[in-house]
């Protein structure tokens, strides 16, 4: 099977390890993965914002770099849940690209999602925790996939400890314009969400998003908390032997 990467603009410039973890978990699946060097963003921030004629001329665009690809991989639920719910919505008034946007829409697949439920990976044969681990369950995976699902993957494996935390669907207050916007908003959701990792006694916390990453990693920093924060990719990765573990 051939697969092309969206691999998304934070994960890019922040987290390329992710992105490495994809790759290499797809290859290994038996999949042909190819990288359109000409992609960019999805529109999102731009959406989000209310600059629609913005958001839809990265829609076009996006709908051409990827056009010739049957399936469409991105480790970020929130940039895949803008392909699958907003691009038709974006380019309604437009029959012909809201047909593009439509089957871009149905070929475009959240990473976790399509490497469990599609190929069959395992995670009970994958994932190895060494210690306790928590999860952080992103907004934007709504649609997508559940905070259930993510705790049944992550627990598959019955030797890992899984903690799970307080209200595990709380928002860590990125939001992406969101944390720009209200910023005090924001910033007290952090603190809570942090408060909610930290009281489960794990420091290796689960999260599928780059932005929330970020957005909690940057809080952990700056209190001094003992938090580290990895995709799923990565620990399958990991698990697999296809990419050395970090600590």
């Amino acid at each position: 099977m051939k697969v092309a990467l969206f691999a998304t603009c934070l994960t890019d410039t922040f987290f390329p390890r992710v992105g490495q973890a994809v790759v290499r978990l797809l290859r290994r699946c038996g999949c042909t993965v190819e990288f359109p060097a000409a992609q960019t963003c999805c529109g999102q921030p731009a959406f989000n914002s209310g600059f629609l004629e913005h958001a839809a001329a990265l829609a076009r665009r996006m709908i051409r770099v990827f056009e010739r690809y049957e399936t469409i991989v991105s480790p970020s639920a929130s940039c895949v849940s803008m392909v699958r719910h907003h691009f038709p919505e974006l380019l309604a008034a437009e029959p012909r690209w809201c047909r593009q946007a439509q089957r871009l829409a149905d070929r475009t697949y959240e990473f976790a999602t399509f490497a469990i439920g599609r190929l069959g990976l395992d995670p009970a044969a994958c994932l190895k925790f060494t210690e306790p681990v928590t999860f952080h369950y992103p907004c934007h995976a709504r649609g997508i996939y559940g905070a259930a699902d993510l705790q049944r993957w992550l627990a598959a494996n019955p030797s890992n400890e899984v903690r799970i935390p307080q209200h595990p669907d709380c928002c860590c207050g990125f939001g992406g314009i969101f944390a720009v916007d209200y910023p005090e908003i924001s910033g007290a959701m952090l603190e809570d969400k942090l408060d909610v990792l930290v009281a489960t006694g794990a420091r290796l916390v689960i999260c599928n998003e780059a932005g929330c990453a970020l957005q909690m990693l940057g809080g952990a920093r700056r209190r001094s908390l003992p938090l580290r924060f990895k995709h799923l990719a990565e620990c399958l990765a990991e698990g697999l032997g296809v990419l050395e573990p970090v600590a």
